[in-house]
C-alpha cells in the first residue's frame, strides 16, 4: 500500500508501537541510542488481553526494556501501586477498561496516565470519562489521550488477522439474527479501518455482490469517509485523532474484500510449503510453535516444546516461504556456513570452542584484535546458533509427522485430483495403515475430493462416508454432512475454476510412490539429529525429493487479485469477467457507490477474506507478487494478505462439524 520503499505492514506497525511507547512523541524511542540527546523516562505498561495480542506477536521484553518499560501487566488484575512512574495503557475503548482506569486514577497507583486504545473510542464513552476524570479532581494527572488505530494482530511482513475466532460459522449458522449480524460487522470493519489507517493509504474497495463482504464494504467506506472528513486541513506529518497520521491520498492501492465461501478447499488442504505445514502439522499461533515430540519408550504421549518465533529470525524470514525439501536443503547449507565462519573465528584466536570465547586473554596465542573480533561476533553466532538448532528441531519433528501419518501421500492426491484415477488412488489411500492416527487428514482430502470433482457418485460419497464411520468411530462427520449440503446449495458456482487449476497438475500416482520412497530415506537422516546437527548426505536427497514437487498452481483468490490489479496481463477471461461484476467503492468520492469503473492496474493491495484464513493463501499471493515484479513489470506488485482470523486445517474442519450439526 502507501508504504515506503521496503516497508511492510509490520515495520509499519512496529514503529507506531514504538512512538506510543516513547510517549508519542518524535525521536527515536530506542533509550539506547538516545542516551545523551534526551530525558529517560522509565514507564509501566498496562495492557487488556487484546493489546497483549498485538504487542507480543511483534515486540519482545529487549525491545520493551529498550523504549523504556520496565514493568508491564495484563489491567484486569491486581496490581501494586507506582506512585512515582507514569503508566502507559494501551486497551480496548471498553466500558470496563475505562471504569478501571478512573479506579486507578483515583487510587493514584501511577504518577502519570497516558492512555492510548487500540482503536476509536465512541464520543459518548469519550465524554464520560472526561466527566468521570474531572469530578475525582485529577484531570490533570491524564498526559494524553489517543486512538492509535492499531486493532489487528501482524504476524509476518505482510500477514494480519483481527483475532476474530469462528467468523465462518458466526456468518453462516442459519440461527444468526441481524443484530448479531450487524455487530459482527461493526467489528470487522473497525478492525479493516485500524489496518488502512496504519498502512497509510486511501484504498478504491472491490468486494463481490451479497454477503458479508458487501455489508463490510459498505460500512468501511463510510467509516473512511467520516475519518477523511474529521482529518482535513492536517499536513502529511500531523496526527489525527489517533497515532496513524495523516493519511496519504494520493497514492491509491486497492482493497479486495471477499467471503470464505469463494474457496473452501484451500482451507482443508496439505502443503509442502515449511510454514504452511508448520501451521497444520503443529500449532502456529501469534508467532509462537507449540511442537510434538514422540519418544521411543511413549508414542501415544508426547511432549510439547514451545518456540517463540522473533520477527527477526533470519532462517524464518528467508525460507519459510519454500518448500519443505528446499527448506531441509537451507538449512544444511546454513548449518554448515555457521559452522565453517565459527571455525575460521576460533583458529584466528587459538581456542577449540566458541564456547571458550568468554575466557580468552590476551597472549601468545591470539593477538588483541582477533580476540576483539570474536568477542564482538559472539552474540550475532550465538543467536545464528539457537536459531538454526530451533528449527533443525522443529524440521525434525515435522519430518516424524509426515512419516508416521504418510502425510505426503495426501498432498499428492489432493495434486491430482483432475486424474480419472483419483477415486482409486483415495480409495488405496484409505486403506493405507499408518504408524499414527490420520483419519482427520483423510477426511480433509475427501472433502476436497467432495468440492472439486464433478464425477463423485452420490453412492460413492456415502460408501465412504460409512467407512470413516466403521473405521474411525471417534471421528465427528458433521463437517462431512455440511460440505456435502453445502455444494449441492452453491452448484460448485465457484470451484469450476479450482478444478482446471487441479487439473493442471503435473503429478501423477508414480510421482506419488517416488516421491513416498525418497521422503523415507529424507526421514532416516532427520531422525539423526543430534543437539541441532544435521548429518551428511542430506542436501543431495532432499535436492532429489524437490523435482517430484508439484509446478505451483494460482489459487482461486490469487487469480481474483491478479484480475483486480493486472486486468491487461491477465490471460483467464473468465476470471476478468468475475470480477467485472465486483461492487466499486471509493471513500475520496461523494456519493457512495459509483458506476462500474474502467479496469486498471494497481501495484499494492490488501486482501481480505471474512471467515478465517490461512498461510496457504498468503504464500501464494506473495508468490505471485513477487512473479509479477520478475515478469518485467514497470513496478513491483506489493499484496498484504489478512483475515478476521488465521486458522489451521483442523479448527476450520471443527467450524463446518458446528454447521453441520446447526
Amino acid at each position: 500500500m502507501s508504504l515506503a520503499e521496503g516497508e511492510t505492514l509490520r515495520d509499519k506497525q512496529i514503529g507506531l508501537l514504538e512512538r506510543m511507547l516513547h510517549l508519542n512523541r518524535d525521536g527515536t524511542p530506542d533509550l539506547t541510542l538516545a542516551m545523551d540527546k534526551e530525558e529517560i523516562i522509565w514507564k509501566v505498561l498496562i495492557m487488556d488481553l487484546k493489546a497483549q495480542e498485538i504487542i507480543s506477536s511483534i515486540l519482545r521484553m529487549n525491545d520493551l526494556m529498550k523504549c523504556g518499560i520496565t514493568w508491564h501487566s495484563l489491567i484486569n488484575i491486581r496490581r501494586v501501586n507506582m506512585p512515582d512512574t507514569p503508566a502507559i495503557y494501551f486497551v480496548e475503548p471498553t466500558i470496563e477498561n475505562i471504569v478501571i482506569i478512573i479506579e486507578d486514577i483515583n487510587l493514584d497507583k501511577y504518577d502519570e496516565f497516558y492512555i492510548n486504545f487500540t482503536t476509536s473510542i465512541d464520543r459518548n464513552l469519550l465524554e464520560e470519562f472526561a466527566k468521570k476524570a474531572s469530578m475525582l479532581g485529577k484531570a490533570n494527572k491524564i498526559k494524553q489521550i489517543y486512538d492509535q488505530y492499531l486493532n489487528f494482530v501482524v504476524t509476518e511482513s505482510n500477514l494480519f488477522s483481527l483475532g476474530m475466532s469462528k467468523y465462518f460459522y458466526k456468518f453462516n449458522n442459519p440461527r444468526v439474527s441481524e443484530d448479531e449480524i450487524e455487530q459482527y460487522v461493526e467489528k470487522i470493519s473497525n478492525g479493516l479501518l485500524s489496518a488502512v489507517i496504519t498502512s497509510d493509504s486511501i484504498p478504491i474497495i472491490r468486494c463481490p455482490q451479497g454477503g458479508a463482504a458487501e455489508l463490510i464494504a459498505t460500512l468501511l467506506d463510510s467509516k473512511l469517509r467520516d475519518y477523511l472528513n474529521n482529518s482535513r486541513g492536517l499536513s502529511n506529518g500531523g496526527a489525527p485523532a489517533g497515532g496513524g497520521g495523516a493519511l496519504n491520498v494520493n497514492k491509491r492501492p486497492v482493497l479486495v474484500l471477499l467471503d470464505r465461501n469463494i474457496d473452501l478447499t484451500s482451507m482443508f488442504a496439505h502443503s509442502w510449503i515449511y510454514q504452511c505445514m508448520v501451521s497444520d502439522v503443529f500449532t502456529l499461533k501469534r508467532n509462537r510453535i507449540t511442537i510434538r515430540k514422540y519418544s521411543e519408550k511413549s508414542s501415544n504421549n508426547p511432549t510439547q516444546q514451545e518456540y517463540d518465533l522473533d520477527p527477526r529470525d533470519f532462517f524464518w524470514n528467508k525460507y519459510s516461504g519454500l518448500p519443505f525439501p528446499d527448506t531441509v536443503e537451507n538449512a544444511d547449507i546454513e548449518l554448515n556456513l555457521y559452522k565453517k565462519e565459527a571455525q575460521e573465528l576460533t583458529n584466528k584466536t587459538g581456542i577449540s570452542s566458541m564456547n571458550d570465547i568468554n575466557n580468552l586473554k590476551s597472549d601468545d596465542s591470539a593477538d588483541t584484535y582477533h580476540i576483539q573480533q570474536a568477542v564482538d561476533l559472539l552474540p550475532e553466532l550465538t543467536i545464528r546458533k539457537r536459531t538454526l538448532d530451533m528449527h533443525m528441531d522443529i524440521l525434525a519433528s515435522l519430518i516424524g509427522e509426515l512419516q508416521a501419518k504418510n502425510l505426503d501421500k495426501f498432498f499428492e492426491v489432493e495434486q491430482n485430483v483432475g486424474s480419472t484415477k483419483v477415486q482409486q488412488e483415495f480409495l488405496n489411500l484409505f486403506n493405507e495403515a499408518s504408524e499414527r492416527n490420520n483419519g482427520s487428514d483423510k477426511l480433509r482430502t475427501f472433502l476436497i475430493l467432495i468440492l472439486t470433482v464433478d464425477t463423485l457418485s452420490d453412492d460413492f460419497i456415502q460408501t465412504i462416508r460409512k467407512k470413516f464411520s466403521e473405521t474411525y468411530p471417534e471421528l465427528d462427520l458433521s463437517s462431512f454432512d455440511y460440505i456435502v449440503k453445502f455444494k449441492q446449495l452453491s452448484k460448485l458456482n465457484n470451484y469450476a475454476n479450482f478444478n482446471d487449476y487441479s487439473q493442471k497438475s503435473n503429478s501423477g500416482s508414480d510421482v506419488s510412490n517416488n516421491a513416498s520412497a525418497l521422503l523415507g530415506g529424507l526421514s532416516s537422516k532427520l531422525y539423526g539429529l543430534t543437539e541441532g546437527r544435521i548429518t551428511e548426505g542430506l542436501t543431495s536427497i532432499a535436492s532429489k525429493i524437490k523435482n517430484f514437487i508439484p509446478e505451483k498452481k494460482q489459487l482461486p483468490i490469487t487469480n481474483i487479485v491478479e484480475s483486480i490489479m493486472d486486468p491487461l496481463n491477465n490471460a483467464s477471461k473468465s476470471w476478468i469477467q468475475v470480477t467485472d461484476e465486483y461492487l466499486f467503492f471509493d471513500p475520496k468520492l461523494r456519493g457512495g457507490h459509483s458506476k462500474q469503473p474502467k479496469r486498471q492496474a494497481y501495484d499494492d493491495s490488501l486482501v481480505f477474506v471474512v471467515g478465517g484464513g490461512n498461510y496457504i493463501e498468503y504464500q501464494n499471493l506473495q508468490e505471485w507478487a513477487a512473479s509479477s515484479t520478475q515478469a518485467g513489470s514497470k513496478d513491483s506488485k506489493r499484496v498484504i494478505y489478512g483475515s478476521t482470523d488465521i486458522i489451521s486445517p483442523t479448527l476450520f474442519l471443527e467450524e463446518c462439524a458446528e454447521l453441520g450439526r446447526a
